[in-house]
């Protein structure tokens, strides 16, 4: 059964950092592509990040592009998303999702990742 538990949210102030962790387990992590999705209460659900399976290709919305960082450690079964320079528009629930199909790349849309955790909550407010 997959299982991905995310970690590390909070409450931050504008301007500061958060890194956010999502243990995996119950599948081989090291061949699927994973994604960072989030949504803010009355919002559509936006796809952050994503990360191939080798660690190598990374896609990132333009919200976040030069602010956020996705990696994983395939030997730790750990996806990561390093937040830096937090504005209020961050806040959110977090969501690390699995790609449905293993392989090369992250896909093309968030409709090809349909396994989440329960999320971890940021908050960024003075």
């Amino acid at each position: 059964e997959v299982q991905l538990v995310e970690s590390g949210g909070g409450l931050v102030q504008p301007g500061g950092s958060l890194r956010l962790s999502c243990a995996a387990s119950g599948f081989t992590f090291s061949i699927y592509a994973m994604s960072w999705v989030r949504q803010a209460p009355g919002k559509v659900l936006e796809w952050v990040s994503a990360i191939d399976m080798t660690g190598r290709i990374t896609y990132y919305a333009d919200s976040v592009k030069g602010r956020f960082t996705i990696s994983r450690d395939n030997a730790k079964n750990t996806l990561y998303l390093q937040l830096n320079t937090l504005k209020t528009e961050d806040t959110a629930m977090y969501y690390c999702r699995k790609r449905d199909a293993a392989g090369l790349g992250y896909g093309a849309t968030i409709d090809e990742y349909n396994s989440w955790g329960q999320g971890t909550q940021v908050t960024v407010s003075s």
